[in-house]
């Protein structure tokens, strides 16, 4: 979370394994370290997005973190959300995450 809120692509992929899939539930799904790191920050925003952790649950090779969230759109406006991300490891690396995210009110998805 912490490469997340810095935009630091070189942290974040030294956590993930080479086939790493991100599943964006409901929105795509990524497969691999170079589409992870297109992913990292989204062409609709600026800035790096705003990341509270609310907990970190750990089971077995499985960590739960449910977290908010705040983008900011290039041109204005935020997207404020509610997420919870599973982390799966192999190891010492991450091999797959899943999202799920839940813009608040007033917001009908997430930018592509």
């Amino acid at each position: 979370m912490d490469g997340f809120r810095r935009g630091d692509h070189q942290a974040i992929l030294a956590t993930l394994t080479d086939d790493v899939v991100w599943e964006i539930h409901g929105h795509r799904r990524l497969e691999g370290k170079a589409a992870f790191d297109g992913e990292i920050e989204n062409d609709a925003f600026e800035g790096h997005p705003e990341l509270t952790v609310r907990a970190y649950l750990e089971d077995g090779d499985v960590v739960v973190m449910p977290h908010t969230g705040v983008g900011h759109f290039k041109g204005g406006g935020e997207f404020r959300f509610q997420a919870c991300d599973l982390f799966t490891f192999r190891g010492e690396l991450i091999c797959k995450v899943e999202s799920y995210v839940v813009p608040e009110a007033g917001f009908d998805g997430i930018a592509d």
